[in-house]
Formats: structure tokens, sequence, C-alpha cells
């Protein structure tokens, strides 16, 4: 498991409301090689996991620092932008990562995380990196992740998280199956859903990031419309759904 390296965000005259990237997140780089810890061999039985539409902005603080716009700390100032300050929840996209890059699937070398935001911003994410603990660590990393571009290992120069270009399906493999989940979706028990997983190539599994609404499968091309499940017939944090989807594969692959 590596850490990153944590450095102060060089101050930019912009306007008070920031986005990371343009819409096209044109700038992202694919150029610095495989990320640590990314699966090299053939690709069977691997987890690919899209947390989408996740809230990452920036905004300059009164003190002129760069800080995640966030529901708590920034409510009069998303007000006065003309905003709703409750869909401004990173928090949710930090316990979705932690549950994820936590998980015995993850730490099995089986697990591949890639987070779109709802800005248009395509985030690879090493699966070796050890994301902090505490929510005002994590939105230090995201300032400085969203101005740099790339994080890098804190003992080497091994990357653990960069921007990189859309689409996301340059990114997988071609031919992916995914599966969307939303609560409308067709309900299956989280056993049965693994059980019919495929174990001879990748899957992608795409999970919201965000506070309310759903995902929108013409937005994933690889993604059947008939291909949105749901693990429950109640409504369930992020957090929760993942840590029953990753419990069910890792039941059915033998992971302990």
């Amino acid at each position: 498991v590596l850490t990153c390296t944590m450095s102060a965000t060089k101050k930019r005259s912009h306007s008070e409301m920031t986005k990371a990237e343009d819409s096209d997140s044109d700038s992202g780089s694919d150029d610095d090689g495989p990320m640590v810890g990314e699966a090299t061999g053939s690709g069977a039985r691997q987890i690919i996991v899209v947390l989408d539409l996740a809230s990452l902005e920036t905004i300059k603080s009164k003190r002129g620092e760069f800080e995640l716009l966030n529901c708590d700390d920034h409510r009069n100032i998303a007000k006065k932008a003309g905003k709703d300050p409750a869909e401004y929840r990173p928090d949710i996209l930090h316990q979705e990562l932690l549950a994820i890059l936590d998980s015995p699937l993850n730490k099995a070398g089986h697990v591949k995380v890639f987070i779109h935001s709802r800005t248009n911003v395509l985030i690879e994410v090493s699966p070796k990196i050890r994301i902090p603990r505490t929510f005002k660590r994590f939105s230090g990393l995201m300032v400085q992740l969203l101005h740099k571009m790339k994080i890098r290992a804190a003992s080497s120069s091994e990357m653990l998280l960069r921007v990189v270009k859309n689409p996301i399906s340059r990114h997988l493999p071609a031919g992916v199956r995914g599966y969307c989940f939303s609560k409308g979706g067709k309900l299956y028990n989280p056993t049965t859903f693994a059980q019919q997983l495929p174990e001879d190539s990748p899957v992608v599994l795409v999970l919201g990031a965000m506070a309310s609404g759903a995902i929108d499968p013409n937005d994933h091309p690889y993604v059947e419309t008939t291909d949105m499940v749901s693990i429950s017939e109640y409504p369930l944090s992020g957090a929760c759904a993942i840590n029953r989807i990753m419990g069910a594969i890792e039941h059915h692959w033998g992971v302990v």
C-alpha cells in the first residue's frame, strides 16, 4: 500500500467558483505508463468500478487557498452562485473509495477504479493507493489532483492518481460487459448477481457518487439499458451498496 504526497496548491487568480477541468478533460494525460498495482495479465476476473457523477469542484477561499467545494463549509457561497448546496457531497466519493480500496477483492488484485465527475473530469485510481481516512485530508488531496492533474507516491515516482482523457471507453477492454446500479433497476440478491458475472473477462460496475438522482445508462454505451441492477429493495448509501457487491463477489470467487 502506497501513500501519496501532499503539497500546498499554488494560488491562482481564478473566479471564486472554479472547475478543475474543461468539459472534455482534454489536458488529461495517459503518457505516464501503468498505474501502481495495475493489472497486466489477461484481465480475467477483473472488476472495473466507475464512480459516476462525483462532486469534485474547487473554490478559492477568502484566505486565497483552494478548497474542495462541499455543502458543510461552503453553503452560503454555493447559494450566492445559484447552486444547490446539497448537491456538493464529495464525502460520498470519499466513503465509496474507502469501501472499494479496503475490500479484500481489491487487495487480491481484482479491482480497477475510475472516477467520473459531474464536470466531466475522468480520474484513474491506482488500486494500491491508501486514501486518507479523514475527509479534510482527502479534500486536500483532491484539490492537489485537480490542479496538478496527477499524484505520485511519496516514496517513489509511481503514479497513484491521474486525470485521463475522456471518454472512459478508451480505457476499457473492447466488448466489455457493464452494469449500472440503481434503486429502480432489476432486483437481484447480491449472491445471485455475483454468480452470473463472467469469470473469463472483465466486468464494469457503474455506481453513483452523487447525493441524489440516478445514473443514465445512455452515458455508458458499454452498458445495455436492460442491465440496470438493484441489490436491495431498500435505498442504500453508495458505500453500503459497494460493500454488499464486493462481499458477494468475494464469496463467489473464494477471496477471504
